[in-house]
C-alpha cells in the first residue's frame, strides 16, 4: 500500500554537487543536490539556489559557475561546504579542496572533482524558496583517470559519483545495464 507523503519530498536521489563560483575577486563553493540535465542540444543544465546564500550574488553578477560532480572520498568536504557560509570564511581552504582554473569560465572548477562542467547563465527563473539557474554548458573538464581509453566514455562505476537522498549521501552502485539492454537480441 501506498502512503502520502508532504510535497517537499520529491525525486531522489540527486547528484551532491559542488558548484564553485566567482566575482569581484571572490571564490567560494556551493553545495548543491537541486541540480540535473535540461537540454541535450545546446547542452544545458540547471541549479537551484537560495537567495539568500553567499554564492547567489557571485553567480547571478559572474552569471557563470561550475558544477562539480563528487565521490564517495568528497563526502566529507561536500557536506562541509553545504552546512558552512562562505561569508564565514575559505571554504576551499576549510575542505582541503584546491581551484583548478577555468577554461571556458573565469571562476575555477574543483581539481578533486572527475567531471567539472563550466556554465554560463542563460536566465533565473524566481521559484520561491530557490531561483533556478538555467545555463548552457560551455566545457566539460574530465579526469583522465576515469576516461575509457579504447570508448573514450566516462568510467561511471570507477568514479564511485556520490548522491544525496532525504539528508544522507550515498555513493552509487554497480551498472546495472546499458540503454536498450531490455529490448536487445541475445547473440
Amino acid at each position: 500500500m501506498k502512503q502520502n507523503w508532504k510535497p517537499g519530498t520529491l525525486v531522489y536521489p540527486l547528484p551532491a554537487a559542488l558548484v564553485s563560483c566567482a566575482h569581484g575577486g571572490r571564490t567560494n563553493l556551493l553545495t548543491v543536490a537541486w541540480t540535473g540535465t535540461i537540454c541535450t542540444n545546446p547542452a544545458m543544465l540547471y541549479i537551484s539556489v537560495r537567495p539568500e546564500r553567499f554564492s547567489y550574488p557571485l553567480i547571478k553578477e559572474s552569471m557563470e559557475f561550475t558544477l562539480n560532480l563528487t565521490t564517495a572520498g568528497m563526502a566529507r568536504a561536500t557536506d562541509l561546504c553545504g552546512v558552512t557560509s562562505g561569508a564565514d570564511g575559505d571554504k576551499w581552504e576549510a575542505s582541503g579542496l584546491h581551484p583548478y582554473p577555468g577554461v571556458a569560465v573565469a571562476c575555477p572548477a574543483v581539481a578533486e572533482s572527475p567531471i567539472s562542467i563550466e556554465c554560463r547563465v542563460k536566465s533565473i527563473m524566481p521559484l520561491g524558496s530557490h531561483h533556478m539557474f538555467i545555463a548552457e554548458v560551455m566545457n566539460v573538464l574530465a579526469d583522465e583517470e576515469y576516461m575509457d581509453p579504447e570508448t573514450g566514455k566516462f568510467d561511471l562505476e570507477r568514479a564511485g559519483l556520490l548522491s544525496y537522498s532525504h539528508g544522507a549521501y550515498y555513493a552509487q552502485g554497480p551498472r546495472l545495464g546499458t540503454f536498450g539492454f531490455s529490448v536487445r537480441k541475445k547473440k
